[in-house]
């Protein structure tokens, strides 16, 4: 992990993962923190660099479908992660479902 961590701040859970661009899907790592989702991209995608979203502006959570091109559904294997700006991530992984629980888990708390 290339983002650096806050005081107190500790990596719950790690993966290769992708995440919707508009028409690409970034590939790279996923990082769920004990205060926010972090994704970092590889250097062999188009569009580079971090995406970082506090725990705290989360509002919603859960399953969405992988879309080629974003238009076409392939596989619902994503994770879909709302906030209250009206920002919408979607990160597919292996273990969707689990990554869905596992944030919201952090956001609640209850980890």
């Amino acid at each position: 992990m290339q983002t650096a961590l806050e005081p107190g701040e500790s990596v719950v859970k790690q993966g290769k993962a992708n995440l919707q661009r508009g028409i690409e899907t970034v590939g790279g790592h996923a990082y769920l923190t004990n205060r926010r989702l972090v994704f970092e991209s590889h250097k062999f995608n188009v569009q580079r660099g971090s995406t970082i979203v506090p725990l705290s502006e989360v509002t919603e959570v859960g399953r969405a479908w992988t879309k080629f091109l974003n238009v076409l559904p392939l596989a619902k294997n994503s994770v879909r992660v709302a906030t209250g700006d009206g920002g919408q991530h979607k990160i597919v992984c292996s273990g969707a479902g689990k990554w869905a629980e596992a944030i919201d888990e952090q956001r609640s708390g209850s980890a």
